[in-house]
């Protein structure tokens, strides 16, 4: 089975109309719909944040002897490690490691500023995920 980036493309898409959705019901205005939008861009950056942590596992497979050792590292060694053989830029490193300890706050904060917070990193996560979606997709074919 060809490895592929579709289903994190799919998240991606999935991310970009929940920000667009915030940007057109200001919360002022429109609180339920802006509740609902922004609820739905938070969860869609968690998802989108665990697809690309698997499917970056699976693309530094390439790159290591033994698949074990890839089992084996957390999420933040991953993000290094993809550092380490050129899928990510060390400036790109940084900024997921950032993303993903703001994923971890997000599963256990709750209150609204703290979302409110997160919606502020979205647009440049976006970007920063359909490069990496393309780095990857690279890496799998060339694995291929």
């Amino acid at each position: 089975m060809a490895l592929d980036v579709q289903q994190l493309n799919r998240r991606c898409d999935t991310l970009e109309q929940a920000i667009l959705g915030v940007k057109q019901h200001p919360e002022a205005t429109d609180g339920v719909l802006f509740d609902l939008y922004r609820n739905a861009a938070i969860k869609s950056f968690e998802l989108s944040l665990e697809t690309a942590g698997k499917l970056l596992r699976k693309a530094l497979k390439a790159f290591e002897a033994s698949p074990r050792t890839v089992d084996a590292l957390v999420f933040n060694d991953v993000l290094r490690h993809a550092g380490k053989h050129g899928v990510l830029s060390s400036a790109e490193v940084e900024r997921w490691l950032a993303y993903r300890a703001n994923r971890n706050s997000t599963a256990h904060d709750y209150g609204a500023g703290f979302a409110n917070d997160t919606l502020q990193l979205l647009p440049a996560y976006l970007q920063d995920v359909r490069v990496l979606a393309a780095a990857l997709q690279k890496v799998f074919d060339a694995s291929a």
